[in-house]
């Protein structure tokens, strides 16, 4: 078990071309979340950021305009390894980092989306930097680290749930997402607006396949177990809408597995991961988050 452990964590460290951020120094330099917070505590977890990552990215494809800007101007068909990656290291900056830099790497892909605009095949309009994706995306990758969290992690309460929300309405809100949900009631609304606009797409079955081939982890077993646990966790609905039916869902004794390993992954200090470095830069010690 500590060996899948360190295959998921590897991902929290900075990728190739991306430069790397200090998250021991300097001391005493706050983060854009509280040290205190109870998202330091769930986005510890590399099977939880692993499982939701991917259940995050089913529902933002099912968006046509999301679907497109992400298929177009992104390497994720050409290199999906390092489109993981970065997303992963852009997830600790934000939640880990000194604030400072923090701002500056959300501040730099702001500016990227600044740049990405286009049509869907159907002719929407769309742009990186409008406010309803934004909202879009920000809520979903906050309800997939959540709910993943919740099913193979520990149960969280609805008010620990309204709480996480809540901790994540600043930085969401300095990524344009002004309107990203601040609550599990604001998040419920969310997916009865969006989910009129979502539809079944053959790239959301392109991604779901290059997330099982892609060279992401050694053990390939472990790679798809995630896969199948992401579809799991999609809201019902929304798997009707994909068409993604028990094929792409948890086999029989998966869910015990995926459960037990990330009772685990919440116990080992992962000393040089950044929510271990973070903790000790505010002089709490690498294992505060791990009591």
């Amino acid at each position: 078990m500590p060996g899948v452990i360190d295959q998921l964590s590897a991902y929290l460290d900075a990728p190739p071309g991306v430069p790397a951020v200090d998250f021991a120094q300097p001391a005493g330099a706050p983060a854009l979340f509280a040290h205190d917070s109870l998202t330091w505590r769930v986005m510890k977890n590399p099977v939880a950021l692993a499982v939701g990552g991917v259940a995050a990215v089913i529902l933002e494809l099912a968006e046509p305009r999301v679907r497109t800007g992400v298929w177009e101007h992104t390497a994720f068909r050409g290199d999906p390894v390092r489109r993981v990656r970065r997303t992963g290291y852009a997830t600790m900056v934000t939640v880990y980092a000194p604030s400072d830099a923090a701002r500056a790497m959300i501040a730099r892909v702001n500016r990227m989306h600044a740049h990405v605009a286009g049509e869907t095949p159907a002719g929407a309009a769309y742009r990186a930097d409008n406010v309803e994706l934004l909202n879009w995306v920000q809520g979903t990758a906050a309800w997939g680290f959540f709910e993943a969290y919740h099913r193979f992690v520990r149960p969280l309460s609805r008010a620990e749930r309204d709480q996480l929300f809540a901790e994540g309405a600043g930085p969401s809100a300095l990524y344009g997402a002004t309107g990203a949900p601040r609550s599990a009631a604001e998040m419920d609304a969310l997916f009865a607006l969006m989910g009129s606009k979502l539809e079944r797409s053959d790239i959301v079955f392109e991604f779901l396949a290059i997330m099982r081939a892609a060279p992401l982890l050694p053990v390939r077993a472990l790679q798809r177990l995630i896969v199948r646990a992401a579809v799991e966790i999609t809201p019902d609905w929304a798997r009707a809408i994909l068409g993604l039916d028990a094929r792409h869902r948890l086999r029989f004794g998966e869910a015990a597995l995926l459960s037990a390993a990330g009772a685990v992954s919440d116990r080992i200090v992962l000393r040089t991961a950044p929510p271990a470095q973070a903790c000790q830069r505010m002089g709490l010690g690498a294992g505060y988050l791990y009591r």
